[in-house]
């Protein structure tokens, strides 16, 4: 990935390095114990528009872990040095990195990772994708009343989001929409699950202790705004077979329609580009 760009906060300012360049000590609480939170930026047209949302929810997540933050500014300036120059015609993922660094007083550790979009997801924001449900095996409100399980945080901690998205791919599927202990729908691995029916569309409460999706806040605001109703629903994935339309939203994938769920194919009906043309506003 001779186009892969990486900075890391040092001394007070952020410094571009090498990508084969080390950038974090072994003993990092991130590496070690996926101690840290992150977020997945947009670079669209050589700039990061909806950079704001991502800095209120790395906010968000630092306060849950209990991180110390190096304010938005010092972000900023991170992703600024990554995508300082980036080709307009090229989108990118920009990836800001904060973990817990050795711990007992020390610093955090600050990196921002920049990247071209890959082109099987960019084929996948128009041609579809196959879902599986799986249970992630809570209730759905537990995690609202656990700290300790990290609810509505973007943790590092992914390692059992991934494995889903390998069990999978091991089934035919492309991705994983997760429900609770009795049967509730949650979130998807890396993404939040939407739904059109009823002339609404839904998506499920973040009381659940699911991530709040800021493509998802973004559809709705704009939805609004144009005369489409919109409802937080307590949903099963019954609903998401009798529904008109399924998507799964994340930053960087945009919102990808769902074409199959447990086996079952399923269309949009023709509202895929409605849903696309709101976000590009």
């Amino acid at each position: 990935m001779s186009t892969s760009r990486v900075a890391v906060w040092r001394n007070g300012a952020a410094s571009v390095v090498g990508p084969d360049e080390p950038v974090v000590t072994a003993f990092d609480l991130g590496l070690g114990r996926g101690d840290g939170v992150f977020e997945s930026v947009l670079v669209a047209g050589g700039t990061t528009p909806h950079l704001d949302a991502h800095l209120d929810r790395l906010r968000r997540s630092t306060g849950i872990m209990g991180l110390t933050h190096p304010g938005d500014d010092a972000v900023r300036a991170m992703v600024a040095a990554v995508t300082t120059g980036w080709p307009e015609g090229t989108e990118g993922a920009c990836r800001v990195f904060l973990t817990r660094g050795l711990g007992d007083g020390t610093p955090p550790t600050l990196l921002a990772l920049l990247a071209p979009v890959p082109a099987e997801t960019l084929r996948q924001r128009t041609a579809g994708i196959a879902v599986v449900a799986l249970s992630l095996g809570v209730p759905a409100d537990f995690r609202a009343t656990a700290p300790w399980l990290l609810g509505g945080a973007k943790t590092l901690s992914y390692a059992v989001n991934m494995a889903a998205q390998r069990h999978a791919h091991a089934v035919g599927a492309d991705d994983v929409v997760f429900t609770s202990l009795e049967g509730r729908l949650l979130e998807g691995p890396t993404s939040t699950v939407v739904w059109a029916a009823g002339g609404r569309l839904h998506t499920p409460p973040v009381e659940t202790g699911i991530l709040p999706g800021t493509t998802q806040a973004r559809l709705f605001a704009r939805a609004e705004a144009d005369g489409w109703p919109t409802a937080v629903t307590d949903g099963t994935v019954e609903d998401l077979h009798r529904a008109e339309a399924v998507w799964l939203l994340s930053g960087i994938r945009g919102a990808t329609p769902v074409t199959r769920v447990d086996g079952v194919d399923r269309g949009d009906a023709g509202l895929s580009p409605r849903v696309r043309q709101l976000l590009a506003r």
